[in-house]
């Protein structure tokens, strides 16, 4: 699933295009390439929330984004280009001279709902492998996987028990609390 109004060709285009000259200015310390707003269509000006995620030969090397729109949509993936590649902290920035092998992908979201459950089970019962993105929240603990994470851990258990540990918590945290389920889909584009 994506979000109902999907961007045409060209504005996706126009997405990779940015992001990828955000990520080869942002790692060089330039200023981040300008937006002509007056040129943007309705969609890449509305609100939006996006990740941008890089791979470098396969292999995670950043990704940064928002759950919920904050700012126009262009605006929020040439920001997120540029923070993924310098400000992951999960990796050391890119350097300038690793960006022609970085590869970028963009996910629009959809705005994230609460998920309704009664326990563990029927947790496990009520989650999409492969269509919903998840966020665990636990006060003011926080994790999401994008849809596109189900591929590589396709176990629901598993899937779960990795979102509590990146949030900071015990694996099965879940399973001992009912803690806030949130759902969203993306709309996941590449070079």
């Amino acid at each position: 699933m994506m979000p109902d109004d999907p961007l045409t060709q060209e504005e996706r285009v126009y997405l990779l295009r940015l992001a990828r000259q955000s990520l080869e200015q942002g790692t060089a310390g330039k200023p981040l390439p300008a937006l002509d707003e007056a040129s943007l269509t309705p969609r890449l000006s509305a609100p939006g929330a996006s990740f941008v995620t890089l791979t470098r030969h396969g292999m995670l090397r950043g990704c940064i984004g928002a759950l919920e729109p904050y700012q126009g949509l262009a605006e929020d993936v040439r920001e997120h280009a540029a923070a993924a590649a310098t400000q992951d902290y999960r990796f050391p920035a890119v350097r300038p001279e690793e960006t022609p092998e970085i590869e970028i992908e963009i996910s629009r979201l959809t705005t994230p709902r609460p998920l309704e459950y009664s326990g563990p089970e029927d947790l496990l019962a009520k989650l999409r492998p492969h269509i919903d993105g998840v966020v665990l929240r636990d006060g003011a603990r926080r994790s999401t996987f994008l849809p596109q994470v189900w591929e590589k851990v396709p176990d629901p258990v598993e899937f779960l028990e990795h979102l509590c540990m990146k949030m900071g918590a015990a694996t099965d945290l879940w399973r001992r609390k009912k803690i806030e389920v949130l759902i969203y889909q993306v709309e996941e584009f590449h070079e």
